[in-house]
């Protein structure tokens, strides 16, 4: 029996693999008007194809809690009744594959407001239809401008602002809400020291810079039914203590372990472990698998279930990572653009039986090799 393609189960929801899409930007979605953040036929086609390529969940992109939470002009939205409508659509089109739809709900804080990757990946101001960017503290993200620092009060509109969405994101049909806490983005500046500089009960001690994130993760959970999921995305290290020249004060694995328990106590029901993306000139030695050991130390220091990322591309490497007990799942980003239907012949590679749809089992199973 092949670890990888053993169901999962998270409360009452089983989800029949362990290989999940990972949330990915796409950049797609219209900057103004009516359609503002509204999933298009882009998006439909290119989520279903997943779920149709055999992942076990297939999770939306970073999708903003309210119109400055966006990356970019271009990303998806969740905070009106057009943009619930069409993410409606999604979610059937996943779901009638087998797959289970997850969403990622979030703000992108101090790095949020920039040009699409391929174009500059540079700020767009107000003037060219962005916005200004807010943060817990004024300090801004290497290249970016300086960030307004959020007021108490301001807090705690964006706390209900992430409960709004997951009742939408509900009523639209997904079945797994993922609160964003990693890359640099709101709830990660929150979190760590390296961009955190307050002084109030939002700031400062490890605990009061924990508390944004877990108002967040309570006023989700309070609106998401019982039986069904949350996850929270983590970037387990910003990659600064690591390496003995940088002498700034970061994020930790260990941190990550001291959040995780504080997540599962108020119903987290697996963390997403990825890493980096608060400074954009720390030392990451990528590799395979690199990003795995964080997974790992999360699920067997906090005994919450995780997921593991990064450079996972053989489905080998896949099914070590799960049979050893380094993490519940895995979510693939990159490899799953280069071929929908990885997890289809990542089943055959370690012995499983793929689950194709009927449209294309009948022709696919009995090809001539």
């Amino acid at each position: 029996m092949s670890a990888l393609f053993t169901p999962l189960k998270l409360r009452s929801l089983e989800i029949n693999n362990r290989v999940w899409m990972s949330p990915m930007c796409m950049y797609s979605a219209a900057p103004e008007g009516a359609e503002t953040g509204v999933p298009t036929d882009f998006h439909l086609a290119h989520l279903a194809s997943r779920a149709a390529g055999g992942a076990g969940l297939v999770m939306v992109e970073a999708t903003g809690v309210r119109p400055d939470g966006r990356i970019s002009p271009w990303d998806l939205g969740l905070w009106n009744d057009r943009q619930q409508e069409a993410f409606a659509r999604i979610t059937a089109a996943i779901g009638s594959h087998g797959a289970v739809p997850a969403i990622q709900l979030a703000h992108a804080g101090r790095k949020a407001s920039v040009d699409k990757p391929w174009l500059s990946d540079r700020y767009v101001p107000a003037s060219a239809g962005g916005w200004q960017t807010v943060a817990p503290s004024p300090v801004a993200y290497d290249g970016l401008p300086v960030p307004h620092e959020l007021t108490v009060e301001e807090i705690q509109q964006l706390v209900r602002d992430f409960a709004d969405s997951a009742r939408r994101a509900l009523a639209a049909g997904f079945q797994v809400a993922e609160v964003h806490g990693a890359h640099g983005y709101l709830i990660n500046s929150f979190l760590s020291p390296a961009a955190n500089h307050r002084t109030d009960a939002y700031g400062g001690s490890f605990e009061n810079r924990l508390r944004f994130a877990l108002e967040v993760v309570d006023a989700v959970r309070e609106v998401w039914p019982e039986h069904l999921p949350v996850f929270f995305r983590t970037s387990a290290t910003d990659w600064l203590s690591e390496n003995p020249a940088d002498e700034r004060e970061g994020w930790t694995g260990d941190d990550t372990v001291r959040l995780a328990k504080e997540l599962q106590a108020r119903g987290v029901d697996l963390l997403d472990v990825s890493t980096g993306g608060m400074v954009r000139d720390a030392t990451i030695p990528a590799g395979p698998n690199y990003q795995v050991p964080f997974a790992a130390q999360a699920r067997n220091q906090a005994g919450i279930p995780t997921a593991a990322v990064g450079l996972i591309t053989d489905p080998r490497q896949a099914e070590e990572i799960i049979a050893s007990g380094q993490a519940e799942a895995i979510f693939l980003g990159r490899e799953l653009l280069r071929n929908p239907y990885w997890p289809q012949h990542a089943a055959l590679a370690v012995g499983a039986e793929p689950t194709w749809p009927d449209q294309y089992a009948y022709v696919v199973r009995h090809r001539r090799r």
